[in-house]
């Protein structure tokens, strides 16, 4: 029998739900596309760092492996050689010799501060140097903030030094040794003070220089014409390249890259064998002084310029010091064992000072030639007219009644001007000196005039320094050194001009102040008409091959206006002084075999010496030969020597016989002021 019951829909579920039983999530078609992005992102990503890889290491592989190798090279700077200094003959007074020297790069020493310190410490013993001195050279490139230029630690090592760190060098990171050159002085302390030393150059320098190719670690000229003419010696350095490892240890020798250039040479116009005649002369006129009782005499300084052109053929200055103490690595001790640090110059008597130059004295007689050319050239004095020569001479003016005295109490006769000259008597050029005083007040002060026309309170010009200008003292002066704050309760009184003040001066006395170059300047104008020369010591500048490098000409000598009848006067009286008996310097130069033409001088001047303070005589003698045309002219100063006919004339006969190449007679005893 058929049903006819209704039949159940079916379901659309797979199984039906459970109870408790969390339906799966379903992702939205906005998330799906969103993943999809993120994925492509990556893959592209992914893709560009494999071109990148794919790049380096295929592409410019090889361009990397240049720069990595590059990096295990050091640019290492090549110093150039500095130019010599010859004489005028072309023998050499300074060259260079090859050293080692041992450089630090801070950058590379070890972070660790116990490992650094004990690096610097070990290298303060190899090296012997103080660590102290390691440590500033550190920091000075800290401060500067330069990283780059290494700290010379000594710039000529010792083979043995040199040995135990290429042994030990895993112990010294950033320490390289490397081929350097050092200042030789083959002569040593001959004119130490004219040659000058060389020194690293100093921050100062550095901040003053650097516009001019300076850079640190540059050694440069301190002193004398090597510092004058360090443009035209110093050369210019090259550059090398340094194989290093990751710890900074060279790895094989330098690679040179550019070539350093030799500075040019310096020819000097000093002639060797002259300039040692001249310190051998002064240490012979020292030992005179000495012979003589004049145990303070330990100083001098004797010039020989030729009088044509201004040529220093000789400069000498005693004490000395050799210069060589400066050259390599420098020392405290033995710059003060060589009296070149503060404490220790004085016990030393100042080596470094240049007296030639930079020593100021009252010139005494030799300054007499001064006032008689001012007296005639004003009018106020004539030649062959008599004065008194007297054992003493006091001023009508003087309300202080003063009385000045004649070196020589023994002379009371007339004299005329060349006679005065040659026998140097005072009161006749007191009372020259007195008349000066009384001019009337419109016309200034004429001996003044013409002793500043004649270089006297003035540098020289000279091309080596520092150069003192000495003093000469006028009416503005004394107004400017004599005020209420520096003399008070007296300034009223010191401030005038007194007659013993143009007394004083009309004899190279009192406040006048000059330096041997000045008086050398002096009678080379004597010498040769009237002309006031330049003095130097550059003669030229050569390149290594001997071309010549143009350097700035001199001033022309410059004629004053001296009257050539006054001159004749004055050289007149110049050559009595050497060769008829009464002259002061007769008894040196009456024999000599070439005719010698000058005058002595004894200044008196206040010096202060261990125990005593006083006054002590200064020795000078200053003069011109032949006669007739005159090649040199000598001038020497023996400091606390005596008279000058018994110290500096003797002296000043050495240096004229080493360039005449003749000998001294010196004739019977010397009667001199």
């Amino acid at each position: 029998m058929a049903s006819t019951a209704t039949e159940r829909p079916r379901s659309k579920r797979f199984l039906p739900p459970s109870k408790g039983v969390v339906e799966p999530y379903s992702p939205s078609r906005r998330l799906l596309r969103r993943v999809g992005v993120l994925g492509v992102a990556m893959l592209v990503v992914f893709a560009v760092l494999v071109l990148r890889l794919w790049a380096l290491q295929v592409l410019s592989g090889s361009k990397y492996v240049d720069q990595a190798q590059a990096n295990s090279f050091r640019t290492v700077r090549v110093d150039a050689p500095r130019g010599q200094i010859v004489d005028r003959n072309g023998l050499p007074l300074v060259m260079n010799v090859q050293a080692t020297a041992i450089e630090l790069w801070p950058a590379d020493l070890p972070k660790v501060y116990a490992k650094r310190y004990g690096e610097l410490r070990e290298l303060a013993r190899v090296s012997r140097v103080p660590l102290y001195e390691i440590a500033a050279g550190i920091k000075a490139r800290r401060e500067a903030n330069d990283l780059v230029t290494p700290v010379t630690v000594r710039e000529a090592a010792s083979e043995p030094m040199i040995d135990y760190l290429y042994e030990h060098a895993t112990q010294f990171p950033g320490v390289t040794t490397w081929r350097t050159f050092i200042r030789h002085y083959p002569y040593h302390s001959l004119a130490s003070q004219v040659l000058g030393y060389v020194g690293q150059i100093s921050q100062p320098q550095l901040r003053q220089l650097a516009k001019q190719g300076y850079a640190p670690g540059d050694v440069i000229g301190q002193a004398g014409v090597e510092s004058e003419y360090d443009s035209y010696l110093r050369g210019v350095d090259g550059s090398a390249r340094l194989h290093h490892d990751a710890l900074g240890r060279p790895r094989g020798g330098l690679e040179t890259t550019t070539l350093a250039k030799q500075g040019n040479n310096v020819r000097l116009t000093i002639d060797l064998q002259l300039q040692q005649a001249a310190e051998k002369a002064l240490q012979y006129g020292i030992k005179l002084a000495q012979a003589n009782k004049k145990w303070a005499a330990r100083a001098g300084a004797i010039v020989a310029m030729d009088p044509t052109d201004g040529s220093i053929l000789a400069m000498a200055s005693a004490p000395s010091y050799d210069p060589s103490v400066y050259a390599g690595h420098v020392t405290a001790k033995e710059l003060a064992a060589a009296g070149l640090t503060e404490t220790t110059a004085e016990a030393k008597n100042y080596p470094s000072l240049d007296r030639a130059i930079s020593g100021t004295y009252p010139p005494g007689s030799t300054f007499k030639p001064v006032t008689a050319i001012a007296a005639m050239q004003e009018h106020m004095l004539s030649p062959y007219a008599y004065l008194p020569c007297t054992p003493t001479f006091s001023s009508p003016e003087d309300r202080s009644h003063r009385t000045f005295h004649n070196w020589d109490p023994n002379v009371d006769q007339a004299m005329d001007l060349p006679t005065a000259l040659a026998y140097s008597c005072d009161t006749y050029f007191y009372r020259v000196g007195n008349n000066f005083y009384e001019l009337p007040s419109d016309r200034g002060q004429p001996l003044q005039k013409w002793a500043a026309t004649l270089g006297f309170g003035s540098t020289t010009g000279v091309d080596v320094g520092p150069e003192a200008s000495g003093l000469l003292p006028t009416t503005p002066w004394k107004h400017r050194r004599y005020t209420p704050a520096t003399d008070p309760g007296h300034w009223e009184v010191d401030r005038l001009w007194k007659p013993g003040d143009s007394i004083e001066l009309a004899v190279g006395q009192g406040d006048l102040l000059v330096t041997p170059l000045q008086m050398t300047r002096l009678y080379a104008a004597l010498a040769n008409g009237g002309n006031l020369v330049t003095p130097h010591v550059l003669d030229d500048v050569e390149t290594a091959n001997g071309a010549r490098v143009p350097v700035p000409a001199l001033p022309a000598p410059k004629h004053v206006g001296i009257d050539p009848a006054a001159l004749r006067v004055v050289d007149q009286g110049l050559w009595d002084a050497t060769h008829l008996s009464f002259g002061t310097s007769y008894s040196v130069f009456s024999k000599f075999p070439v005719s010698i033409v000058g005058k002595t001088g004894t200044a008196q001047k206040v010096v202060s010496l261990p125990g005593y303070i006083g006054l002590q005589n200064q020795s000078w003698w200053c003069g011109y030969g032949p006669y007739d045309s005159p090649k040199l002219v000598v001038c020497a100063l023996i400091e606390n020597g005596g008279y000058g006919g018994d110290a500096a004339a003797p002296a000043a006969a050495q240096v004229f016989a080493a360039y005449f190449h003749v000998k001294v007679h010196i004739a019977g005893p010397i009667h001199s002021d």
